[in-house]
């Protein structure tokens, strides 16, 4: 666990709440060192408030960040690019991809050593002794969600599932996680409250829509002015941190904000991330190139055109372009602006490169 309480008076410095120490898993990932493989999005459990996508919701599609992984190669190259020093498993449920799941985490610990945090979300149906037995040779942390949220008879099931884990890994590696749906925040609290002794902490998310929930969500609860958050869910959150310290429990909670994620988690991945050579980050994360993209010319003939002007460039062979040096641009297009087009381009520093904005230099 990292050290240093947090008064639940004050909030974090990711835009969280806190009581307690903050959980590593959740320390290195609201410091953007944490790269989070998806699994597959199939699941036993038919949670109404699942948040998945509906280009990751029961689709069999691995990723790691944003990056598609068809082999262990895929996954280790983006915890790479990405700097991270720890990975967040995630699904679906990837016990239902047990096998996959293995083959990741060994080759993740076999890369990286056991400095590299890993940790895993789990919903119960397919959680047994075998399986728990064999990840936890590779899992730092183990996160449980709950199924009472769905229906209150199955917090009886959680909690059979719960003791078999901990007699397995015992208290300190393990948490449950969940969402904070207003209304239901004295149930939480109450489930919560009958765990405290079998689990070392708690992570309460902040209730957001997707393109999955929206009906069903929209239909019982109002939006928050972000238009994206549900109204109550933060005071809710804030509720129950505040009735499991006046138990006066030693269980660690944390209560993450949509904020948390957006503005710290995500911001900080960009920022850590690798980026090409004569890139330029610019405050929000993005990145800026000068670049002047093939169209089918050769890129060999164009960097031998540049190296005439300037030595600072960078065949970039999958985004099929050469790079500049910012500060060369004007000498490039001087000389070779009857020639070629060079672009200025704002993308995403993910594998996915995504482009927020494309023009040539020297069009309107």
């Amino acid at each position: 666990m990292a050290q240093g309480r947090v008064s639940l008076s004050d909030k974090t410095k990711f835009d969280s709440h806190c009581h307690g120490c903050l959980p590593e898993g959740c320390r290195q990932c609201v410091e953007g060192k944490k790269l989070v493989l998806f699994v597959g999005g199939k699941c036993p459990r038919a949670c109404w408030y699942c948040s998945l996508s509906n280009n990751r919701k029961n689709s069999p599609k691995c990723f790691a960040n944003e990056r598609s992984v068809k082999r262990v190669k895929d996954l280790i190259d983006e915890a790479v690019s990405s700097r991270s020093l720890g990975c967040g498993i995630t699904g679906g449920d990837p016990l239902y991809y047990f096998k996959q799941t293995m083959k990741y985490v060994k080759a993740l610990r076999k890369k990286f050593g056991k400095r590299f945090h890993i940790h895993i979300y789990l919903p119960f149906p397919l959680v047994d002794e075998k399986k728990i037995r064999r990840l936890a040779k590779y899992v730092d942390e183990f996160r449980f969600h709950p199924g009472f949220l769905i229906d209150i008879k199955r917090a009886s099931e959680d909690v059979k599932k719960l003791k078999l884990v901990n007699s397995i890994i015992g208290r300190k590696r393990m948490g449950i996680e969940m969402p904070v749906i207003p209304g239901l925040e004295k149930e939480m609290f109450a489930f919560i409250d009958k765990v405290k002794d079998l689990v070392s902490f708690v992570n309460l998310n902040e209730f957001e829509i997707s393109d999955t929930n929206f009906k069903i969500v929209t239909k019982k609860y109002k939006l928050n002015g972000d238009t994206y958050t549900i109204n109550g869910s933060l005071k809710a959150g804030l509720w129950i941190l505040k009735q499991v310290k006046k138990g006066g429990s030693d269980l660690n909670m944390h209560l993450c904000t949509a904020r948390t994620k957006n503005s710290h988690q995500y911001f900080k991945r960009l920022m850590r991330r690798k980026i090409l050579p004569y890139g330029n980050r610019t405050d929000e994360g993005t990145v800026i190139y000068f670049a002047i993209y093939s169209n089918g010319k050769s890129l060999r003939r164009i960097a031998r055109d540049i190296s005439r002007i300037t030595k600072k460039y960078y065949v970039d062979k999958i985004g099929k372009r050469v790079i500049i040096n910012m500060d060369d641009v004007e000498y490039v297009w001087d000389d070779l602006s009857d020639k070629y087009k060079i672009a200025r381009v704002e993308e995403s520093p993910t594998h996915d490169r995504e482009v927020m904005s494309f023009w040539h230099i020297g069009e309107d």
